[in-house]
Formats: C-alpha cells, structure tokens, sequence
C-alpha cells in the first residue's frame, strides 16, 4: 500500500489553501475537485473484495435504499487511515467553530485525541466505509449519526467516473432552514472529487444571531453501470 499511502498525502497536500471553511459555512458543503488521483481511486475501488472490512450493509434490507456497503476493520487500511487523520486536523478548527457558536465542547487537534473521546462513550467501531451501488440503486436521505459522540463534518469521494463507469447516481444534499422548505443542492463530482458536508446540523449566521440548519444527504438513482464512493466519518460507532 505504499504508493496509495503516498497519493494519500499528496491528495491531503491539494487541500492545502482551499477556502474550505468559508464555503462550508455559507452553504454547508464543499466541494473539492480532483483530490484523488485516478490509481488511487482505483486502488481504493479494488478493496472492495479484500479482507478489510468488519461489516457489509444490504441498503434494501435495512430500507436505506438499494445497493450496499461495507465498513472498514480496525486498523485501516493505510491510504483511508491517512486521509482521516489528515483531515480531521485541517476539519477540526471548523467544527469548533461550528460547535462554539451552538453552545457545545470544541474539539481536539488531532483525531487520536478525538477518537479517545468516541471511546470512553462507548464508540468503539471505525465507521469509514465503501459503498457500491448498481443500475437501480439509490441512497435515501440521511444523516450518518452513530452515538451521541458527533464530529459534524464527513466527507465522501467518487472513485467511479461518471459516464465511463456509471450513469445518474448524483450526490444531493438538504437544508432545512428554520421555519421555511428544504433546499435541496445537487453536487456535480467527477472521479476522483470529494465533498466535504455537514452531517446533521451546522449553525447559520443571519443578521438575528446564530440559527441550527438541519443537513441531510443522499445519492440519486444510478441508471446503469456501477458507482463506488470511499466514505470518510470521524466519530466511531456504538
């Protein structure tokens, strides 16, 4: 995993000066182009069948949708470890931000400290995770929460190419804005983009003071072809 390793440092280095925290605070996502490498991607993909994972989730069983996923085993594979530690630090000042204003703790610096906290709330299971969805596929609208420990960024990542691989399939985001409709947002990805979004909720700033925006998100119907998204949460699971 060497070389994936290192792609995953220089796909942390390309996040390096992007106005990351402007954009998620004015629209509660971001999107962020060309962060993976198209190997990598691949390489990513290809850990699909491997032994790396503590858990697969049929999404029609569970009624989450159609297609599935699977979450990865403690310790990580190296490129996924990377990638959530990198940026859990480049995150973590914006999530504090984010937490100061609703009247909640900060976070620590690091995601070594962060995931100790996780632990003593009895989140002990790792939660990044691949999903695959085929023709007919679709993830409903949700919010990934897993406990009453919550870091309240995540990011998601294409490996797929859109019109080589697959066809539909787009990533969409909501908002639900205080005592008015849901916005709904479409984000474009290309292989090899990520978007990093608020997972439940994230504060807005209006000339009233500090409001609660409630976020969800879900993946659209793929109408051929195969999709594959590296999913990246902070907070472990109960």
């Amino acid at each position: 995993m060497n070389a994936p390793e290192t792609m995953a440092r220089a796909a942390l280095t390309r996040l390096d000066g992007l106005a990351l925290a402007d954009t998620v605070n004015s629209r509660g996502f971001c999107r962020l182009p060309g962060l993976i490498d198209p190997a990598t991607c691949q390489a990513l993909t290809d850990l699909w069948s491997a032994p790396v994972f503590r858990k697969r989730i049929d999404m029609a069983q569970k009624g989450y949708g159609a297609g599935e996923y699977q979450y990865f085993a403690y310790p990580l594979p190296a490129p996924v470890q990377e990638l959530r530690a990198g940026l859990y630090a480049r995150l973590a000042p914006i999530a504090s931000a984010w937490w100061q204003a609703l009247g909640r703790p900060e976070f620590p610096a690091t995601l070594d400290d962060y995931l100790a906290r996780c632990h003593a709330a009895d989140q002990l299971r790792p939660t990044p995770l691949l999903l695959r969805y085929e023709a007919g596929d679709f993830n409903c609208l949700h919010q990934d929460v897993y406990g009453a420990e919550l870091f309240p960024l995540q990011m998601a990542v294409l490996l797929s190419a859109p019109g080589r691989d697959f066809s539909g399939g787009e990533f969409v985001v909501t908002e639900q804005r205080p005592r008015m409709q849901s916005r709904v947002e479409v984000v474009p990805l290309g292989q090899g983009d990520a978007v990093v979004f608020a997972v439940r909720e994230r504060p807005r700033f209006g000339p009233r003071g500090v409001s609660r925006v409630t976020m969800r998100h879900g993946v659209s119907t793929v109408h051929a072809g195969q999709r594959h998204t590296l999913g990246i949460i902070f907070h472990d699971a109960a």
